[in-house]
C-alpha cells in the first residue's frame, strides 16, 4: 500500500470530506483535532460519521480519522465515528508521546470492536521524538508520522525555511520507522502557495527515507505524488534488478551483477521500494504505461 500523499480535511466541513478522495491523495485524513474549533467537535464527529456511512461515499484512497490526543476525548471521538456500519481504515493519534499512548488507543479501539484498524502515530513533541523507537515498535503502529510545527513549539525553536532546528528529530523519526518496518510520513509544508518549496522539501524527505508527506490542501497533492514517483530510468533499473534477482534465486546465487553493478540484499530492497512507488503512480509499465 502506497502512502505518498496524506491529505487532511476538516472534520466539520462535510463537503470537503466528500471531495477529499478526488484530490488524488493516497490517504485522506478526516481531522477531528487541530482543524476543528473546540465548540464544533460534536458537529465534526457527526459529519465524519455521516460521510463514512453515506452509501454514495466510496473512496479509492485509504481513509483515516485523526482523533484528539487525550483519552476521554478519544473515547468520545470513537463513540461517534465508529457508531455506524462503515468505518475508516485507520486512526491517527496526534501528540504520541509514549508507547503507552498507542496502547491506550489500541485498548479503546478494541472496546469498539475496531482493533483491526491501522494506527498512524504522529510524533510531534520532544518526548515523542525521544520515544519514537518504542512507539514504532508497537504492533498497532502501522505508520510513524513526523509533525515539525508542534515540535518546534514544544522546543521553543524558531522555524526556518532550511529546517535545521528540526532536522535531528526528522531523521530520528524516519530511522525509528525503518527499524520497525513501518511507513514514515513527513511533516507538512505550511505555505500552500509555495509549490517549488514543497517540491524541494518533499524531494529532501524522500532522500531521508520517508515514504510520503502530509498535505493541508488538495493543490499540494500532485506535487507530493510527483516527488514520490520514480522516474522511468529508475523504474527500469529496479525492474532489471528484480528480474536478475529472480534468475539468481533459481540458480541459488545470493549476489549478482546488473549493468556492471554488484547487487545484494540492500539494493534489492531499494528496487522493491521503487517498484511499489511506481505501481502506486501507474508508471510501472505493467499495463503499457510509461
Amino acid at each position: 500500500m502506497a502512502r505518498r500523499s496524506v491529505l487532511f480535511s476538516p472534520g466539520d466541513r462535510p463537503e470537503m470530506l466528500r471531495k477529499a478522495p478526488e484530490s488524488g491523495a493516497d490517504v485522506v485524513v478526516f481531522d477531528l483535532e487541530d482543524a476543528v474549533a473546540p465548540e464544533r467537535k460534536d458537529e465534526a464527529r457527526t459529519a465524519v460519521r455521516e460521510v463514512l456511512n453515506d452509501p454514495s461515499f466510496d473512496p479509492d484512497p485509504e481513509v483515516c480519522v485523526r482523533v484528539n490526543p487525550d483519552e476521554r476525548t478519544i473515547d468520545d471521538d470513537l463513540d461517534a465515528v465508529l457508531a455506524g456500519d462503515a468505518r475508516p481504515d485507520a486512526v491517527m493519534l496526534p501528540k504520541a508521546d509514549r508507547a503507552e499512548d498507542v496502547r491506550t488507543l489500541s485498548y479503546l479501539l478494541a472496546e469498539h470492536d475496531a482493533d483491526d484498524l491501522a494506527v498512524f502515530a504522529l510524533v510531534e513533541t520532544a518526548r515523542g521524538v525521544q520515544n519514537a523507537d518504542d512507539i514504532a515498535d508497537l504492533k498497532p503502529t502501522d505508520v510513524l508520522a513526523f509533525g515539525a510545527e508542534d515540535l518546534a513549539a514544544d522546543l521553543g525553536a524558531t522555524r526556518t525555511d532550511e529546517g535545521n532546528e528540526v532536522l535531528y528529530a526528522r531523521e530520528r523519526v524516519v530511522l525509528a520507522a525503518a527499524a520497525a518496518g513501518v511507513d514514515a510520513i513527513d511533516t507538512l509544508h505550511t505555505d500552500i502557495e509555495d509549490r517549488e518549496g514543497l517540491r524541494e522539501d518533499a524531494a529532501f524527505a524522500r532522500q531521508l527515507g520517508y515514504d510520503g508527506k502530509m498535505a493541508i490542501h488538495p493543490a499540494q497533492v500532485d506535487v507530493i505524488n510527483d516527488a514520490y514517483t520514480p522516474d522511468p530510468e529508475r523504474v527500469e533499473w529496479a525492474r532489471k534488478v528484480l528480474d536478475a534477482r529472480d534468475r539468481a534465486d533459481e540458480e541459488d546465487r545470493g549476489v549478482f551483477r546488473v549493468d556492471d553493478e554488484m547487487v545484494d540484499a540492500p539494493l534489492i530492497a531499494q528496487a522493491e521500494r521503487v517498484m511499489r512507488r511506481a505501481r502506486a503512480a501507474g508508471v510501472d509499465g505493467e499495463d503499457g504505461s510509461e
